[in-house]
């Protein structure tokens, strides 16, 4: 009965509105003019500072700004800030902000109408990352970058407004990737009067400068956000945006429930097509079936996720049998043993519906700059490669090596195709099937030696990635999972992130890339695809390597 109800809810704007807010609202909108898609993961909050997954994070990208956000070949571009400029040392941003950008209107400003956004909005937004009050999981995006204290805290003039239209930040070193962090949800601008006025609610009232402004969060039921009528951008030909006047969010929980609510045409977009519907749905070469079209849009693109699998390389909480194994992986011609036994196209063919690129370079993946098989080329199919490995490593017929892979229930149908591959070679591997939270408690803290992981991209940029491997970031505080430790790659590392010529950094980034295919700290299994669903009249929704959900030039016909 509930669910009868809610997507009648989501299938007519006014009728959602009237059942839900009182009458509230949109009952008079034109349903074309409604977007309606389902949010299958929890939304914890809308507050910029806690969008730490995918659910917050295209939430608050429909409410709020920042200083940047990413043009469509994913370089920072302007937003809020119209110009930026570097100082020659790399280490002084200067932003020069947009003038007349103004706030939702909000009860928690003077008679209800917002007010101009300005330099100090960002010191304060930025700032509050920090703060013990906010425990947000953000503040990693200054901490260790930004000027500091010497107890490491920032210091007092890190984040300075000139002026109402002039930002700077002060770093204590040069960071390239700095610009790509800023355009982050983390970093949108709040203003400190909501903030101040709903303290820890402010998570259900935001008050923004985004498309859309908050209407009502019936939280388990409806997220529905209205048109924002003073919103700054335009469109190429000076037209305010955004074309649609709200957006519909609902919370299916169940994939197949979620699947069908398309198919009956009450969703307009669906991301990602679960293993039990990719059969359903594609055929094997990753093709619509028959069936299927005409009926929906099918989008594919390459995604910054690299699924693979990891190695705890430090025993030090490894226990029994972890421990054992912990000791048998050690040995890098185990690592690479595992890896030469993978046949990647089979597995993006039989198990994924070529829903992929097979992992047969490094562990950046293939829609950044630095991917390259051929200055960085990785492990291929060649089992007998990985026998005579293993045979030199001491293992074989008499004395097989035994393993454990701790995974997911949704990686299953995959790692149980690399137990055939590894049991063709003389591998004997158990999958251990565990829940979400353990197995990322599992991982983080190091007490599983052989695990299965993937890593989407924070920011565009091979850094992002190639900072699992650098000794300083070690788990759990840090994103090195398995304790990899070089020095020449923390050296390279290092200078990476400070060389400001491209080619140059592209060429570090390469040879970084090699060390982690030579020492094999993990397996590259595959390079992920954004699968996305729209019906045949949504326009303006493009697919992008960070697999963002930007609303505010999406039209329906």
């Amino acid at each position: 009965m509930r669910f009868r109800w809610l997507t009648g809810f989501i299938l007519g704007a006014s009728a959602l509105l009237l059942a839900a807010c009182s009458g509230a609202g949109l009952s008079a909108a034109d349903e074309r003019r409604v977007f309606r898609y389902n949010q299958p993961e929890a939304l914890s909050s809308l507050d910029p500072a806690f969008a730490r997954n995918q659910a917050n994070s295209w939430a608050v990208a429909q409410l709020y700004n920042g200083l940047l956000a990413l043009d469509s070949t994913l370089q920072p571009a302007p937003a809020l800030a119209r110009r930026y400029s570097i100082s020659p040392d790399g280490k002084t941003y200067t932003f020069t902000l947009r003038r007349g950008v103004r706030f939702h209107d909000s009860e928690a400003f003077a008679g209800g109408r917002g007010r101009e956004v300005t330099a100090r909005d960002f010191v304060y937004s930025f700032r509050r990352l920090f703060d013990a009050a906010t425990a947000s999981p953000g503040g990693w995006i200054f901490r260790g970058k930004v000027l500091e204290k010497a107890g490491g805290e920032p210091s007092d003039t890190c984040f300075v407004a000139a002026n109402d239209s002039t930002l700077r930040i002060h770093l204590r070193a040069p960071f390239i990737p700095f610009l790509s962090i800023l355009t982050m949800p983390y970093a949108y601008v709040v203003p400190h009067e909501a903030v101040t006025r709903y303290g820890k609610d402010f998570r259900e009232h935001p008050v923004g400068t985004g498309p859309f402004q908050f209407k009502v969060w019936d939280e388990g039921n409806v997220l529905l956000l209205h048109r924002n009528p003073m919103y700054w951008r335009r469109d190429a030909r000076g037209q305010t945006l955004p074309y649609l006047d709200a957006v519909a969010i609902s919370f299916i929980a169940d994939r197949k429930t979620e699947f069908l609510t398309f198919l009956q045409g009450k969703l307009d977009f669906l991301s990602g097509i679960r293993e039990g519907s990719r059969d359903l749905i594609l055929n094997a070469d990753g093709s619509v079936r028959a069936d299927f079209k005409g009926r929906f849009n099918l989008q594919k693109a390459p995604y910054l996720n690299t699924e693979y699998l990891g190695f705890q390389l430090d025993s030090a909480r490894l226990t029994g049998e972890q421990a054992q194994q912990g000791r048998a992986l050690r040995d890098v011609r185990v690592r690479q043993a595992l890896s030469y036994a993978i046949n990647r196209p089979e597995l993006l063919a039989y198990v994924l519906n070529h829903v992929g690129r097979p992992g047969e370079s490094g562990f950046v993946p293939a829609a950044l700059p630095s991917f390259s098989p051929v200055q960085v080329p990785g492990y291929t199919f060649k089992p007998q490669k990985a026998r005579e490995l293993l045979a030199a490593a001491g293992y074989g017929p008499a004395r097989p090596l035994q393993l454990r892979l701790s995974t997911v229930a949704e990686r299953k149908a995959v790692a149980e195709y690399l137990q055939k591959n590894w049991a063709d070679v003389g591998i004997q591997v158990q999958i251990d099937i565990n829940q979400s939270a353990a197995q990322q408690e599992l991982v983080d803290n190091g007490r599983t030696a052989f695990f299965s992981k993937s890593w989407l991209g924070d920011y565009p940029d091979a850094e992002n990635y190639l900072a699992l491997f650098y000794s300083p970031n070690f788990s759990p505080a840090g994103p090195d999972k398995t304790h990899y430790k070089s020095a020449e790659y923390d050296q390279l590392y290092a200078r990476a992130i400070r060389e400001q010529e491209a080619a140059r950094r592209t060429a570090l980034y390469q040879q970084m890339d090699r060390l982690v295919v030579r020492d094999a700290p993990v397996v590259s299994l595959y390079y992920d695809e954004v699968i996305r669903l729209t019906q045949r009249n949504v326009r303006g929704l493009t697919p992008n390597p960070m697999n963002q959900l930007l609303l505010e030039q999406v039209r329906k016909l």
